[in-house]
């Protein structure tokens, strides 16, 4: 293997990486990968390996790499302006131009959008939001956000709290105490194996309304949830999910956010979650394939009802006091415009539909009766592939034995890159949505290989 081993000390004695174990990191332990070009759905690293990148980096880079189009925009916008603040109503071309395009594909309920730079900040203005909203409305105890065990929202501190994973929690003292978890709806998870998905929904809702019920509902502002739960285990809802629990929203008067960082612009077959599950959110959180992760850009799209009470608290108490030095940041918005028309020119949301459900279903012809897989699941461009100790008795692999990791391990030693899901052994993929079906039987052929290797 070439190396360039200045490069890799630096690496070691500088930088710190996120989700990394930092200490076997500096001590020149456990895995360090310097990347350095990629194209369509591979990249290549300094030592001239290429490897199929089976998950779009984290689930973003969804038209692909090496996308000229993209950076021939975010130079010319470079060239003409690289930065104006968005401050008091200033504007680019870029900035005004992607608003527009953003909200022709928005659900119709929908007002106006915020940009911001990622998804966490994007949950971070929207609980700002919801809190503004309450209080114009003179209902300064209405301030508790429900979360679902499981869920992913961010790293911040609110963002954190919203995340439902022990990882993000632990040490941190998260989450903070305006946020309460409810049942995550992972049908394979469920507590009774005899429910059908129809009664095991009927059990997400009963925990919601007995949730609602303890706290006070007049104490809750809002409900915030993925369309398909994304970091937590790659889990599309059981039947009849979503319309029910907007139902329970509704009859309380709690705002739906429904955060599509994963989903938004595609990755499902459709261009929305919100649309794709039939679901009217008050905010939609939006990042990844907003832009495909070429330039930093999130995007916070605001319900019509959220904004006439927005407009009226300004109209009573003057400027929103709230930004971001590097809101709508005219470089990120010329990737964006870039982005979303290439996912049009490509077909790409079309791709995701059914070279998506390709995936699936060979995934699942190819593993389906293996006994140590309990499950393989997927919608859209997303699938998963949960590894049990017994497929009968759904008996979990103790998490110390790192099972899934190691099919990961075994994955990329075979070219192929898929992430090992945190809180179980889940093996995730989440390719870019140009994805081939060629390509997608490699990801198949390679995890059966990789699981047959370490599990038989």
């Amino acid at each position: 293997m070439l190396t360039n081993d200045q490069l890799a000390k630096w690496d070691r004695e500088n930088f710190f990486h996120p989700s990394t174990n930092l200490g076997q990191f500096a001590r020149g332990e456990g895995p360090q990968r310097i990347v350095t070009g990629g194209s369509g759905v591979h990249i290549t690293d300094r030592d001239g390996t290429q490897l199929l990148d089976g998950f779009a980096g984290l689930y973003c880079v969804n038209v692909g790499y090496g996308r000229t189009e993209i950076s021939e925009a975010i130079a010319k916008q470079a060239h003409e302006l690289a930065y104006y603040h968005a401050y008091a109503g200033h504007g680019s071309e870029a900035s005004i131009t992607l608003s527009k395009m953003v909200m022709d594909r928005a659900p119709k309920n929908m007002a106006r959008v915020y940009f911001g730079l990622g998804g966490s900040d994007a949950n971070e203005t929207n609980i700002k939001l919801i809190w503004y909203y309450n209080n114009i409305l003179g209902r300064p105890e209405k301030k508790k956000i429900i979360s679902r065990w499981r869920g992913y929202h961010g790293s911040g501190l609110m963002t954190g709290s919203l995340t439902g994973l022990e990882l993000f929690h632990k040490k941190f003292d998260l989450p903070l105490a305006q946020v309460i978890h409810t049942e995550a709806p992972y049908y394979f998870r469920r507590p009774d194996l005899t429910m059908s998905e129809a009664q095991f929904t009927a059990h997400c809702v009963a925990e919601l309304e007995a949730l609602i019920e303890r706290e006070g509902p007049d104490t809750i502002a809002a409900f915030i949830g993925e369309p398909v739960l994304g970091t937590g285990g790659i889990v599309p809802p059981p039947e009849g999910y979503w319309p029910a629990i907007q139902e329970v929203l509704d009859k309380h008067d709690i705002l739906l956010v429904v955060d599509e960082v994963v989903t938004g612009f595609g990755r499902l077959g459709s261009m929305f979650g919100s649309d794709h599950y039939g679901v009217k959110p008050d905010l939609i959180t939006s990042a990844k394939g907003l832009t495909s992760a070429y330039a930093p850009l999130s995007a916070s799209i605001v319900g019509q009802r959220m904004w006439d009470v927005l407009c009226r608290g300004t109209d009573e108490y003057g400027v929103l006091g709230h930004g971001w030095t590097y809101s709508a940041h005219p470089i990120g918005a010329a990737a964006g415009i870039a982005n979303l028309e290439l996912i049009d020119k490509l077909g790409l949301v079309e791709n995701a539909a059914k070279t998506g459900a390709y995936l699936v279903s060979t995934m699942r012809e190819a593993l389906g009766d293996h006994p140590n897989v309990g499950e393989v699941r997927g919608e859209g461009m997303l699938c998963a592939v949960e590894l049990v100790a017994e497929r009968d008795g759904r008996r979990f692999f103790d998490a110390s034995e790192g099972k899934g990791a190691k099919v990961v391990a075994a994955m990329l030693e075979r070219g192929v890159i898929a992430r090992a899901m945190p809180q179980g052994d889940i093996l995730g993929f989440a390719p870019p949505l140009c994805l081939t079906t060629e390509e997608a039987d490699k990801i198949v052929s390679v995890t059966r290989d990789a699981v047959t290797a370490i599990l038989g």
